[in-house]
């Protein structure tokens, strides 16, 4: 109990460059970070020349979110399985596959959404063009 007690009185300086670190690691060697980071752009990008309003912004910033946050909590269990020993790794495969079932659940409706945000001012964008 000691231990935990003594974690809980670091500076928020100490929390703060802990967060970013596990960040850090968190994205490092996993190849769909670089899938969800080039989709977060191109949103971005879309949401900025297509004039969203704020509350639209504001849902396509949850989706991106909530689809990185998932990707993180993915990634940290394939980092904590991977440090079990071979033989006990087939054990929780149905966890891992849960985390990444959940990843992909999310991007779906974050796709929905973004669809749902941006293709009617696409359209509108281009038939006013004409």
């Amino acid at each position: 109990m000691e231990k935990h007690a003594t974690v809980s009185h670091r500076s928020w300086k100490h929390k703060f460059n802990c967060a970013y670190r596990g960040l850090k690691c968190g994205i490092r060697g996993h190849s769909s970070f670089s899938v969800h980071f080039f989709a977060t752009i191109l949103v971005i990008l879309l949401a900025f020349c297509l004039k969203c309003s704020q509350l639209e912004w504001a849902v396509l910033f949850l989706c991106i979110g909530m689809v990185i946050g998932f990707e993180l909590a993915n990634s940290t269990i394939e980092i904590l399985v991977r440090c079990l020993p071979v033989e006990q790794r087939p054990k929780f495969y149905p966890a891992l596959d849960a985390a990444a079932g959940t990843v992909l659940f999310v991007s779906f409706i974050a796709f929905l959404s973004g669809i749902l945000i941006l293709l009617p001012k696409a359209t509108g964008m281009l038939f006013l063009n004409q």
